[in-house]
């Protein structure tokens, strides 16, 4: 029977329940980083386990490091929404929520629905992500100075201004480099060709979807890649291409 690892992670650190036949060890905690992700990995050698299902839930990019390490050593990885581990815990009216209860939780969550495991992302999809998590920083913070320009004193609007040109080159360099990064991998520029192809997609919501969502050949029908990709739900984005 596979040994199951309950991580329960956030920015600085992450808590640990390993559950075997049923039983769970005494939490552990570490910090969150690769120096201590070797300590980790020498005390699951400590408890003589060989094969490993670790779970953990999607936590924007805390808990992403991690994930590739364990993967790097070969043990199996899931990465779960937050609602299920949530719906698990009200399954077992459990009430008590703290970082090393909520390691055991999801390792008994684990156990009991065994989820689909990961795999890391492909480069040229984790560059795009950056590429696309940049760009819409940087819209942001355009919209944010473009703001303070309507209030701003003379001397203040002059410094915003200056910064709101830097902004915007930032901006088109992002852009070009987006459009660099689909002419060096084929395969990604076919792939966003292809979603072109749906009325009402554009490059921008062509290249977001292929970013978070990676092959699309990894989701069994579409209800599944939508439900994934959020767009069961009106989203709005503020900036585009063009």
């Amino acid at each position: 029977m596979t040994t199951v690892l309950g991580i329960d992670i956030s920015k600085k650190d992450f808590h640990v329940s390993l559950l075997r036949e049923g039983r769970a060890t005494k939490p552990r905690k570490f910090t969150n980083n690769t120096q201590e992700f070797e300590s980790l990995h020498n005390w699951l050698k400590q408890q003589s386990v060989v094969e490993l299902h670790a779970c953990m839930e999607a936590t924007s990019i805390y808990g992403e490091a991690l994930a590739e390490f364990l993967y790097g050593e070969g043990f199996q990885v899931s990465i779960v929404n937050p609602a299920r581990i949530k719906g698990f815990a009200k399954s077992e009216l459990l009430r008590t929520k703290t970082d090393s209860v909520d390691a055991a939780l999801i390792a008994r969550f684990c156990a009991a629905m065994k989820p689909s495991l990961w795999t890391p992302t492909a480069p040229e999809v984790k560059e795009l992500q950056a590429l696309l998590r940049r760009l819409e920083s940087v819209t942001e913070m355009m919209t944010s100075e473009q703001n303070r320009l309507e209030t701003a004193t003379p001397t203040v609007a002059a410094l915003t201004q200056e910064h709101l040109d830097y902004l915007k080159q930032q901006q088109q360099l992002i852009k070009k480099l987006i459009s660099d990064h689909f002419d060096q991998h084929p395969h990604l520029k076919q792939q966003r060709e292809l979603l072109n192809s749906i009325p009402g997609i554009g490059d921008l919501t062509a290249s977001i979807l292929l970013a978070e969502i990676g092959d699309v050949s990894d989701y069994d029908n579409a209800r599944q890649l939508a439900a994934y990709a959020d767009l069961t739900r009106p989203r709005t984005y503020f900036w585009d291409f063009g």
